[in-house]
Formats: C-alpha cells, structure tokens, sequence
C-alpha cells in the first residue's frame, strides 16, 4: 500500500466502483508513454481501453498538445459561446463540418457526452416546437445501451443497473433490442435479424402513436453489451422509418467517432445518414474534456430563421483551451494516417481474437476498427450463458485479478451478457494486439479452468 493509495481512499469518491476497496485494491496510475500507462509503484501496463475509449492518441503528444493550449491560454484563456464566438471555436466547427457526413455542417459545442446527449434532447424537441408538433417528447432507445448519466441521458440508458435508482426516468423513452445477433433468435439470418429489428421498431412506434416521438437514438456500434455491430440494411431502415414518422434520428458518437471504427464518424463506416450526431471522448485524444453535437442543416433551419431560439447553454462549451487542443489532435490524427492505421489492423486484430476460441469460455468475437468484444460463457456449442454469480465471479474476483497481474487494463462488464472488451489506443500496431492476445489466451484459459472447478461457496 503507497501513501497515494492511502490517501484515495481517505477522499476520493471514485466512480462506478465499490467504494469498500482497501487501499492496495485502488490503483494510482502516474504516467503514460505511447500505448502504456505505468502505476506509483513502476508497474507498467497496457492501455487496452484508451482510458475510457477516449486516448485516441496514446500518451505520446502530450508536449506537443500541451503547447497548443498554453499559447492559447497565453492568449485568450477562456471565453463563451454565449452570443459571442472566438477563432478556436470557429475554427474547430469549421472543421469539423469538412470531416462529418454531407449536410451536418454546424456544432453546438458541450464539455462532455452526456451534455451532448442532453443537448440532441433538447434540440428535438424545441425543433418539433416550432414545427407546430409539441406533443413529441418521447425517445426509442436500445436496450443493453448506455448515452450518459445526466438524468436525460440516462432515461435513453437501457441497463437497468444504472436507472433503477433514479426512476422514473425524466424522459419517456421506449426500449428495443440491440444488434446483438448472437443472442437473437434470428441472429443466424442477417436479413431476417435486419427485418425482425426494424419490424419491432415500428411497432412501437405504432403502440406509442408516431407523433408524440421526438427522436431515436442509438450508437453506430454499441459499447454496452459488447461491440454490438449493426445488420446490413439497420441503418438504412432506421433512415427510412424515422422520416416516414417525422422522427429526427441521432447516432450517438461518443465513442465511435474520430477513428474508433476507422472514420472519422461512425456514420460514415457504415452509410447512415443521421439529423445529428453527438461526440465527446476521442475529440481531443482526451487531453481536455470536450463535446458536442452536429446537426443537419435542415434541423438547425428552425433556429436560423426566427421560428425558435435554441434555448440551451453551458458555460464550458467551446472552451477556448479545448478547441485549441481538438484542433491539435486532429491535426496530429491526420498527419500520422490514424485512420488508415485502424482500417489495416482490423482484419489481423480480428483474427487474433477469433483465434480464441478454442477456449471452452469464448463464445462470439465481435467489432470493428479498435472496438471489440468476447462473450463469455457456460457453454460454447450450446450458447449456455453464464449465471449472475457465475458471471459476477468469473469476471471481477478471476480474469479481471488475472489480466492485470499480467499488465492489461482492459473492461469486462456484467451487465448484460458478460464481455471482455478491448479497445486500444488508434495508434497502436499489431504487435500491441499480439501481446493483448497472448495476455487473454492466458486469462481466459485460467477462467474457464477456474469455472470447471466450480464457483466457490
């Protein structure tokens, strides 16, 4: 136990975690190099979920990042974008429209991903406002899927683990499936899943009545749950569905843009057309924590031409410092091919983690760019999933102890079906994703030798 760890403990309330941790149970990481993060005591690990899939960069331009932001606060070191604009938060929207799909050409700028998943809410639903249709409040969300913590984002939330505190959801919000095809029963059948997805979304639609719907939100691919990759075709019929009804269609982006999925915008891997798009994380290679959202021009119309004012603000959006940092690590992605470099590790990335599975616990290997899941489970020819404790032991008291003794931080999640998820930093080779291979072989091979013995009492 260091004396940092004591003092964690004595006054930091940490989050998501249990806070009867002891000391030596919290780890105090004090310095980062290229893909790897080292801990107070010389511990050397790998980075294998970006911080928060947020350390696109890795931590090797921090000097570089880090004079960007001293000229600027040498310059002007904050000001709002309350009435008033300034060259970083007009450059950084300039750009950012060159970069997203044709049509989303202006940003609202947040300092994080559940502001920004709040300010697409609030810019439904003002926008049905002054198109004459107030009674579109409601929200279609996925189950399994987490937009933020905020009590907005959270009633779109669909893991029951982080809502049932906070009930009733500030929002009414209806929840349908994920893409997870491994657990659908016509997962089998691309166009058949593609087909019995979009069929239930229009039910409910129908159920809820079209016009009292504002929007629908989901991810290009699915964090909670596991990477969860759409159908052929999903998206496509999300488009046509939502403009049949009047329903403005957001992707939620947070973790999918900038390169998460080898684009720019997740919209763009995979064809979709969205009215907006909200994004936080990888916009700054999480050297300042920076949002916001991007709207089509035809959802902004109202807002441009008197019908209504955007009633929404926040004091950090488009904080100087931060635009001047994105503008930096963008500048940085572009000019080292950060996107080339995810689209040629995918297929080798993804062929080392199928290789897997002749491990009796591995059940689907799913994702894209540097964004993948394994599914645990009971049995593999059956599918048998985990019970709760099985799952709850199996991954927090055996592989999660394992895989840090052996020098990885990645994420194994419980709440839905159990994953292991491994999303590295953009700039990672594939030898990282051999090492990360190697490190998994060793973990899950010792947790399914661990469950075969059977849970302890």
């Amino acid at each position: 136990m260091t004396e940092l760890q004591t003092r964690a403990k004595q006054h930091l309330m940490l989050h998501f975690s249990d806070m009867t941790l002891a000391p030596e149970d919290i780890p105090v990481l004090v310095r980062g190099d290229g893909c790897h993060i080292y801990d107070d005591l010389g511990n050397r690990y790998i980075d294998g979920l970006s911080g928060l899939y947020c350390t696109n960069l890795g931590h090797s331009h921090g000097e570089e990042i880090g004079a960007a932001a001293a000229a600027q606060m040498a310059t002007l070191p904050f000001t709002t974008n309350w009435t008033t604009a300034h060259p970083p938060s007009i450059d950084l929207a300039e750009k950012l429209a060159a970069l997203a799909p044709p049509g989303l050409e202006r940003t609202f700028f947040t300092s994080g991903g559940s502001e920004a998943v709040e300010s697409a809410y609030k810019l439904a639903r003002q926008y049905h406002q002054a198109n004459g249709e107030p009674e579109r409040r409601k929200v279609i969300a996925r189950r399994d899927a987490y937009h933020g913590t905020s009590l907005g984002a959270l009633s779109f939330t669909g893991i029951p683990v982080c809502r049932t505190a906070f009930e009733p959801p500030a929002i009414a919000t209806r929840h349908v499936s994920s893409t997870n095809a491994y657990r659908h029963p016509q997962g089998g059948e691309e166009a058949a899943f593609t087909r019995a997805l979009l069929d239930e979304i229009e039910q409910v639609i129908e159920f809820e009545r079209p016009e009292t719907i504002a929007m629908m939100i989901a991810e290009p691919v699915q964090n909670a749950g596991g990477s969860l990759v759409p159908p052929a075709g999903y998206w496509e019929g999300l488009r046509e569905i939502c403009d049949r009804n009047g329903i403005l269609l957001v992707s939620d982006e947070v973790i999918c843009a900038f390169g998460r999925i080898g684009e720019w915008f997740g919209a763009q891997r995979l064809g979709s057309e969205p009215d907006m798009i909200t994004f936080a994380k990888g916009l700054t290679g999480a050297h300042f924590s920076m949002g916001g959202l991007l709207m089509h021009e035809r959802v902004a119309e109202p807002f441009l031409t008197g019908k209504a004012d955007y009633l929404h603000g926040i004091t950090f959006g488009g904080h100087p410092v931060g635009a001047s940092i994105a503008l930096k690590a963008i500048e940085i992605m572009e000019r080292e091919e950060v996107l080339a470099n995810v689209r040629a590790n995918e297929p080798r990335a993804l062929e080392l983690l199928e290789g897997l599975k002749d491990i009796p616990i591995v059940g689907d290997v799913r994702g894209l760019g540097h964004f993948f899941a394994i599914e645990c489970v009971k049995d593999q020819a059956t599918r048998e999933p985990l019970t709760d404790e099985e799952a709850g032991w199996l991954l927090k008291d055996v592989l999660s102890d394992r895989l840090f003794e052996n020098g990885m931080i990645c994420r194994l999640d419980d709440r839905a079906e159990p994953f292991v998820q491994i999303a590295p930093p953009l700039v990672a080779g594939i030898d990282l994703f051999e090492e990360i291979a190697e490190i998994l072989r060793d973990g899950l091979t010792h947790a399914a030798e661990r469950l075969e013995a059977g849970v302890p009492a």
